[in-house]
């Protein structure tokens, strides 16, 4: 959430910067209702004013002319009046600030200044190709193809469960997407020093807004009720962990916190019917490593650039060719205020696929869920900035392993730094 007293101070500068991100509009609602604000603020603080007076005046009426006189049964009735109005304006103006408060949380984050200007992702920008795709001597097939004919992956037996967007690994597909998501816990925690983080599945709406996933995106979460309340399946690990620290002052000299979770995660895709939902590439459920660093202000942009280097350290490992997006202003999410974008090879589609985002939301959700830190010799407690990205999304590294290790005759070979976690598998098929 961004600091009201900031964007009513800097309206046009906050319009012209949401302006890049095509949200413009959804400042207005805050100046009409800051302009009513100010106002009823301004009659209340007058009537208070007045109040004061009377009191003043009081006190003089009963030392020259008594208590019950005429003029102390006027000023009185005046008083009376006076606190009526405020007793009348007070829940107006408490229903005011109620809407504003509102309407805050519906203004997405003001990108940073290294953020590319753009309207689409036609616009982001190409920051560093890594590896060479490679050059294979037949057709390349798509991953769904591949996993049904090698019998580890089946999508129409999910639909039966579940519907369309789920699926079923089964054997060495699905002991690849455990091997993988044990290869990316261990690489963060052992190699690059991340704490591992085992969190409920099921939120409330206060840790959802936490995070920015409400009330903006609503339709695309899935809702649960049971026991008389609302809870939600998380949508990204990156909502449960970061709230860990909501409402909480931490101390300055325990940043930055850099912490790692493996989930599933819930999604209803509820705008992406007919794109890119073909066989494992974007389903209602996945497996996701999550990585989330909070840090001070002054360093949260050379954590992004950790944060970035560790998750395609998964990558550069599994000899995945890949490549690294910034994304533009009309690209990005809605909490960041910068993101990379990795994108991995995909040569049965030969194309290009998100398979992390890596983003820097600054203080944006610190302010949302109250959380702060404070140091010794600090006078308050400060925001500090949040960070998250997919360490990787496991369904997706399957998708690029099946993909780019296919071989002619049907089979998948295993990456060399996946054998151990495969019992010493070397290859599918």
């Amino acid at each position: 959430m961004l600091d009201l007293k900031y964007v009513v101070n800097n309206i046009e500068e906050v319009r012209e910067k949401l302006s890049h991100r095509g949200a413009e509009a959804a400042l207005e609602p805050i100046v009409e209702l800051s302009i009513k604000r100010r106002e009823l603020i301004g009659k209340v603080e007058e009537l208070r004013r007045q109040q004061n007076e009377a009191n003043q005046k009081i006190q003089k009426i009963v030392k020259e002319e008594g208590p019950k006189s005429e003029a102390m049964i006027k000023i009185r009735g005046e008083m009376k009046e006076i606190s009526q109005q405020v007793k009348d304006m007070e829940p107006v103006l408490k229903e005011v600030e109620a809407s504003i408060a509102e309407a805050m949380l519906v203004i997405p984050n003001l990108c940073g200044k290294n953020t590319p200007l753009g309207k689409s992702e036609d616009d982001n920008v190409l920051i560093r190709t890594v590896g060479e795709p490679k050059e294979f001597d037949f057709e390349p097939k798509w991953h769904d193809e591949i996993g049904s004919a090698l019998d580890i992956m089946d999508l129409d037996r999910a639909s039966k469960l579940s519907g369309a967007r789920f699926a079923v690994l089964k054997g060495a597909g699905a002991r690849l997407e455990r091997a993988l998501i044990q290869f990316m816990l261990d690489l963060q925690t052992e190699k690059h020093g991340y704490t591992e983080m085992m969190v409920p599945l099921l939120v409330n709406a206060e840790t959802m807004q936490g995070t920015g996933q409400l009330p903006k995106f609503k339709e695309d979460a899935f809702l649960t009720t049971s026991l008389g309340r609302d809870m939600y399946l998380i949508p990204t690990a990156e909502v449960p962990v970061t709230n860990l620290y909501s409402g909480e002052v931490i101390k300055g000299k325990e940043l930055p916190i850099r912490m790692c979770a493996y989930t599933p995660c819930f999604r209803s895709e509820a705008g992406s019917h007919g794109q890119d939902v073909r066989g494992y590439l974007r389903q209602h459920q996945f497996n996701k490593v999550e990585l989330i660093h909070i840090c001070k202000a002054e360093d949260s942009y050379k954590e992004l650039e950790t944060l970035t280097a560790n998750a395609e350290k998964v990558l550069q490992l599994l000899e995945l060719p890949y490549r690294v997006i910034s994304l533009c202003t009309g690209d990005i999410g809605f909490s960041a205020a910068m993101t990379y974008d990795l994108e991995v090879w995909l040569p049965g589609q030969q194309r290009y696929r998100e398979i992390s985002s890596c983003s820097n939301c600054e203080d944006f959700q610190a302010r949302r869920m109250k959380m702060r830190f404070k140091e010794e010799g600090m006078k308050k407690p400060a925001l500090p900035h949040t960070l998250n990205g997919s360490g990787l999304a496991a369904g997706r590294a399957i998708v690029a392993i099946l993909e780019n290790y296919q071989q002619e005759d049907g089979s998948v070979i295993i990456p060399k730094v996946l054998r151990p976690y495969m019992g010493g598998i070397e290859k599918i098929g």
